[in-house]
């Protein structure tokens, strides 16, 4: 965890070693979400890069019987 100061026009820099693990790039967009008492910032991902994320996820969920 690192800290980082707010400026007097609220922006902070993300430190670079946070930068590098989530290869986080200059204009790309990301979604601030507040969390109980923190923030969280999370990288939007484009379609193509999102392709596969639910590899492997069970569908063998129990449905309604007007769901099926």
């Amino acid at each position: 965890m690192e800290a980082v100061l707010i400026s007097p026009k609220f922006q902070v820099v993300i430190p670079k070693s946070v930068r590098s693990l989530l290869k986080l790039l200059p204009g790309q967009k990301v979604q601030i979400l507040a969390y109980d008492n923190r923030v969280e910032i999370i990288p939007e991902l484009s379609i193509s890069d999102m392709r596969g994320f639910l590899k492997g996820i069970d569908t063998g969920v129990e449905r309604e019987n007007d769901r099926v």
